[in-house]
């Protein structure tokens, strides 16, 4: 049955795509965002739809919608976004978890809350389950996002505890595809973007740190998966393939015909040297798993990067 539907941040990388399934599948779509990292372009083929509202505001600040079910994603993700302006990240992840919370305990809707697996900080564990408490500084760099994040999910389960407020949680894990900003600092777009022009690939430390990529499509089914799940405690979203910096490097020139070389830099201050998602909870409780390989999720991510700026 159709909903009416809030996505905070939607038109940002992830948001914006997720405006378009919830809009495919015959909702109503309330996209709210202040364009800090957003871009309307993202959203240009949804605007002037009878279904889809846009709102340009700062989820810092009090608002209600009258919508059955929102999707909270308004926050910086990347780290050179989140470290510009540490206070409002954090003011971001805090204040307006809050909001958004207040919200639903009035008009009755569902949350969920678009985490990170950040909240693991640099692991113990590995792979990480959503049982491990993780291994955070923090005071460091990240925590602006990091801490923001943990105190994000505490808030969201206070309110279900307290209010009875509707909330799940979804700890998103490295997620990449089409309309990823050319300049957000993730390892992803960096590599696109250097091949395409040709230039030096960065490379941070030996390399040999890992990540696991889940294409933007599959993060999407994700969420909706969870939303309608009655499972109200966090869940591990992301693809369980772990890749060596060095890999995805090579990947990324072999997909663009790059001849970029190699350049190393000293690995920035608390990042993780292994990140890899259990996603059991997801294929168990949701019946969902990835289904889009990185080399071909990467392919239609380095077609999308060269329309946009050429190579």
């Amino acid at each position: 049955m159709a909903k009416r539907i809030l996505v905070t941040g939607g038109a940002g990388f992830v948001g914006s795509h997720l405006c378009e399934r919830l809009i495919a599948e015959g909702n109503e779509v309330v996209c709210l965002d202040n364009f800090f990292t957003g871009r309307r372009a993202n959203i240009d083929k949804l605007i002037g739809r009878h279904d889809f509202e846009l709102v340009r505001h700062d989820i810092c600040d009090r608002t209600t919608f009258e919508v059955e079910e929102i999707y909270h994603l308004a926050c910086p993700a990347s780290p050179v976004h989140y470290q510009k302006n540490p206070v409002r990240t954090i003011r971001t992840c805090v204040q307006g978890t809050l909001n958004v919370l207040d919200m639903a305990r009035e008009v009755g809707a569902r949350v969920l809350i678009a985490s990170t697996s950040e909240v693991y900080g640099d692991p113990h564990m590995h792979p990480q389950r959503e049982e491990y408490w993780g291994n955070v500084n923090p005071i460091g760099p990240r925590a602006c996002y990091d801490e923001g994040k943990r105190c994000a999910e505490a808030l969201a389960v206070s309110y279900a505890r307290q209010y009875g407020v509707g909330v799940r949680i979804a700890r998103i894990f490295n997620t990449y595809g089409p309309r990823m900003h050319e300049s957000d600092g993730r390892v992803v777009s960096n590599f696109v973007v250097q091949c395409l022009r040709n230039k030096p690939i960065t490379i941070f430390g030996e390399g040999k740190q890992t990540r696991s990529f889940c294409y933007v499509d599959d993060l999407v089914e994700g969420f909706l998966r969870l939303m309608a799940s009655d499972v109200d405690v966090p869940v591990n979203l992301g693809n369980p393939g772990e890749f060596t910096m060095i890999e995805l490097a090579e990947l990324t020139k072999e997909l663009t015909g790059s001849k970029s070389a190699f350049v190393y830099e000293p690995l920035p201050v608390d990042d993780p040297v292994r990140r890899k998602p259990d996603i059991t909870r997801a294929v168990e409780r949701l019946g969902w798993k990835p289904t889009i390989a990185l080399r071909d999720g990467l392919g239609r991510t380095v077609a999308d990067f060269r329309a946009r700026i050429g190579g």
